[in-house]
């Protein structure tokens, strides 16, 4: 049976596996959103020296934080876990957070603590300059992509459900019929798009690429919420839905939350400074063999639909005019996906 941690045996959990030493005390605290897993800061205090330091504490339970209605396996934290193991070989900039200790019986990770770093989706909805920070995300992709394209390395990340969970949010249900509530027009711009058959085969196309075992290791949500803008440079977080596959996803789903703030806000010439960082950045820490930028801006296009009319919407499209816009956006990418930097920004 699996331990479920909570504020009050947090602590002892922690002593008994050694993390703290005598004299020491640990002040359990909220942390985030808190979504898919079980997640707390824990400060430490006391000790002789005292020594204070701060922790994030995260736990996989069968039931998704935020939403139990899904259960998903509670292996997804050892392929998180697994991904850093084999990433870190390639994190020249520092991109991964550290580690300070893993159980995986409990499913529990204990990882450095970024104090009040501001998430990337945060600074986007402010109109900020990430462009250094994009850039260093994209060299990273772009070594780990590069460097793990080993056909065995996809027995080691046989995460099907949580692949499937994520792909189904993304490819399928918003051009499926769904009760989402949207705005009017925004509704009836969706019913048109669940209609095209077209565009309902290309996603589809999409989904089984994405599917497919093969290619390199992908960290497979790298969205703008799950980037923190330390002080040293971004890091990138839960890697739950790790796996072998296509490289292109990971830009193309960058690519997209670079993107849709700013293009919702009437501004998309000012993203692209930094999705010309990302994408350079990548082709140059890749080299050869390089995922095709087309593929990626298909991606890219079909992860601006599922945050307008899926389940998972942004509030930069709250209002019908914004939303109009992003889903004009992200159909002309799916349907036409440019094939260059030059064509993607006037697409």
């Amino acid at each position: 049976m699996q331990l479920h941690l909570g504020e009050a045996n947090l602590p002892d959990y922690l002593r008994r596996r050694g993390l703290l030493a005598p004299g020491e005390r640990a002040t359990v605290l909220p942390c985030g959103d808190g979504n898919i897993n079980w997640v707390r800061r824990v400060r430490i205090s006391g000790g002789d020296p005292p020594r204070d330091r701060s922790w994030i504490v995260k736990q996989a339970r069968p039931a998704l934080e935020r939403f139990p209605q899904y259960q998903v396996s509670t292996e997804r934290i050892l392929f998180e876990q697994r991904y850093g193991e084999h990433a870190r070989a390639f994190d020249r900039e520092g991109v991964l957070p550290g580690v300070v200790a893993f159980d995986p019986e409990d499913r529990v990770r204990v990882l450095e603590d970024l104090g009040d770093a501001e998430r990337l989706d945060r600074a986007l909805a402010r109109g900020e300059d990430v462009s250094s920070a994009a850039a260093a995300l994209g060299a990273f992709l772009g070594r780990v992509h590069a460097g793990t394209r080993d056909p065995q390395l996809a027995n080691a990340f046989a995460n099907d459900a949580m692949r499937r969970l994520h792909g189904d949010h993304i490819f399928l249900l918003p051009l499926r019929s769904n009760d989402f509530p949207l705005a009017a027009a925004v509704a009836t711009r969706a019913r048109a798009l669940r209609a095209d058959a077209e565009l309902v085969r290309i996603a589809d196309a999409a989904y089984a690429r994405y599917l497919e075992p093969r290619g390199a290791l992908v960290h497979g949500d790298v969205q703008a919420g799950n980037v923190l803008l330390a002080p040293a440079g971004p890091k990138l977080v839960d890697a739950e839905i790790a796996h072998v596959g296509d490289p292109a996803f990971d830009l193309g789903t960058l690519v997209a939350h670079l993107l849709l703030p700013a293009l919702a806000r009437g501004e998309a010439e000012r993203a692209f400074p930094a999705i010309e960082a990302a994408a350079g950045a990548y082709a140059g820490a890749h080299g050869p063999g390089a995922p095709q930028l087309a593929d990626a801006a298909r991606y890219a296009g079909l992860e601006l639909l599922r945050r307008t009319i899926g389940a998972a919407r942004v509030p930069a499209v709250e209002e019908s005019g914004p939303a109009l816009a992003v889903l004009a956006q992200a159909e002309a990418w799916i349907r036409r996906p440019p094939a260059d930097l030059p064509s993607l920004r006037r697409a």
